[in-house]
């Protein structure tokens, strides 16, 4: 069905998008349901256009996320501890492309992201270690880091697709990540959490926002969700989740909602 509804959509390319400067930019972060996301779709079709790349409009995506043995990076995201960072490799599926990234978020909570390619990937072997890592991986991460490279193990791993929507204006962007799995190295847990929905709009504060009002009607509200930290907090028994315990009990009450109907959601 998802793909359906994207298909009556207008194509916009990597090329137009790169010309897409948000200059005063907001993020902000949505969670609903796969059926109430349906919605959403049906009603932005005339003011959103769809990226296409290769033929694709719904990409897929793999993750492989690196922290300490003691999960160093998670524990700080946790405590709201700023500056903190995360360590990951993104990997492009249908384009066979791999980065290695670095995205730190310091005091003043604003969020930068730094990233290498990677030649030779595999994510079975990868490692991030000094004399082990790719060719020009030690350098990047020590300029970068805030903690030593060595001490980096791979934690997580997850895969997803994502949509790409851009208003008709070209003043945000709208990604939208459906069929998120996650697979833990260290505790071997799984979770799926396929009938998630994870909207991030990102947009030039200044302009108006035409998907805003389309979320409220849907009654779909602002909450935070990193991937990393919620993958983590369920597939690692080990790991400290006081703060994320409502989000993890909005995903489990998302998750139980099979279906939405259309006029029990707009008034």
């Amino acid at each position: 069905m998802m793909e359906g509804i994207i298909a009556k959509y207008k194509p916009i390319t990597l090329e137009e998008m790169s010309g897409i400067k948000l200059m005063n930019r907001i993020d902000t972060k949505f969670v609903t349901s796969v059926p109430r996301l349906l919605l959403l779709l049906e009603m932005a079709r005339d003011s959103y256009r769809v990226q296409e790349t290769g033929g694709l409009r719904v990409i897929p995506y793999s993750t492989l996320y690196f922290d300490t043995s003691d999960l160093k990076m998670f524990t700080t995201h946790h405590n709201g501890i700023l500056p903190r960072q995360k360590v990951r490799v993104r990997s492009y599926v249908a384009s066979h492309l791999d980065f290695l990234e670095v995205k730190t978020k310091n005091n003043h909570r604003r969020t930068r992201k730094k990233r290498i390619g990677l030649d030779a990937y595999d994510a079975s072997k990868v490692s991030l270690r000094p004399g082990i890592a790719e060719p020009g991986v030690s350098d990047f991460l020590a300029q970068r880091l805030g903690v030593p490279a060595a001490s980096l193990v791979p934690q997580l791993e997850n895969s997803f697709n994502r949509i790409t929507l851009v208003n008709n204006d070209r003043t945000e962007r709208l990604t939208i990540d459906t069929s998120l799995k996650f697979h833990n190295r260290t505790s071997g847990c799984d979770c799926d959490l396929t009938g998630l929905a994870i909207i991030e709009l990102k947009r030039d504060g200044r302009a108006h926002s035409p998907v805003l009002e389309m979320l409220r009607q849907l009654r779909i509200k602002p909450q935070g969700f990193s991937k990393y930290c919620m993958g983590t907090a369920f597939t690692r028994p080990d790991a400290k989740t006081n703060r994320l315990k409502p989000r993890m009990r909005l995903v489990d009450r998302l998750l139980k909602k099979d279906s939405v109907k259309q006029e029990k959601i707009i008034k």
